[in-house]
């Protein structure tokens, strides 16, 4: 299944908190997006790998994302290894992206910054034609390597290299958020509370994008940075 980009999330919601809006935009543009969760977020102090399994599932439907694929690494505890790289080259390999959006470079949540630095290895290996590796059916793949690797910002703020304007998905993006029902802010749940279970925590995310897209114009935006210098050929298609 080609699509044009492939959003990769160490925890199921890390692609909805952070580059969802994006997404939608493209998806309504035409281009095909999938979605990977690296792990199953079963460390979270809220729900179970279970719900969280339902609430990406829901997600993908608000998103119109072409698939949603979970490669079930250790949440908390996977390592740089062999074993997890050729997971995400799989992934990388079923669907040929252009684009991947990945992890923060770095973040309050260690695991956001290993799952960045282990993404962009996959991506880079999975162009190497000595490393084998097998579809579903037992075929060998084709190598490929995405044309740019772009991280998403997080929790904590990083300068962006470039924003995309979502002041019109806006609300889809948070709808696509409420979807991890057990994760954010419900005043009905028993649950203990979390940094992101408050409705500060919601207030927050709306800051950040209004953050984000004020320097260039925008009443939201999403943040990303840069793995090598990004060129245009034509000055005009800078906003």
């Amino acid at each position: 299944m080609k699509v044009d980009i492939l959003a990769i999330g160490v925890h199921p919601d890390d692609v909805e908190l952070s580059c969802s809006g994006t997404l939608i935009k493209h998806i309504r543009q035409g281009y095909k997006v999938g979605l990977l969760d690296l792990t199953r977020g079963e460390l979270g102090t809220r729900g179970t790998a279970e719900t969280r399994d339902q609430e990406a599932a829901d997600a993908a439907v608000i998103l119109g994302a072409s698939f949603r694929k979970n490669v079930a690494m250790a949440d908390g505890f996977f390592t740089h290894s062999e074993e997890n790289l050729r997971k995400i080259i799989r992934v990388i390999r079923f669907c040929q992206p252009s684009i991947v959006l990945s992890n923060a470079i770095r973040d309050r949540h260690p695991d956001h910054g290993r799952a960045s630095k282990l993404i962009s290895d996959a991506c880079f290996l999975s162009g190497l034609v000595k490393i084998e590796t097998k579809d579903d059916q037992g075929l060998v793949q084709d190598k490929w390597r995405p044309k740019a690797v772009y991280n998403y910002i997080q929790d904590f703020y990083i300068k962006p290299d470039f924003v995309i304007d979502i002041s019109d998905v806006v609300d889809e993006k948070v709808q696509s958020i409420l979807a991890y029902k057990t994760q954010f802010y419900n005043p009905e749940s028993a649950e203990p509370e979390t940094p992101i279970s408050s409705k500060a925590f919601l207030d927050f995310l709306y800051s950040r994008w209004r953050d984000m897209g004020r320097p260039a114009g925008y009443e939201y935006a999403e943040g990303f940075t840069v793995e090598r210098i990004t060129g245009v050929k034509d000055l005009f298609q800078l906003d």
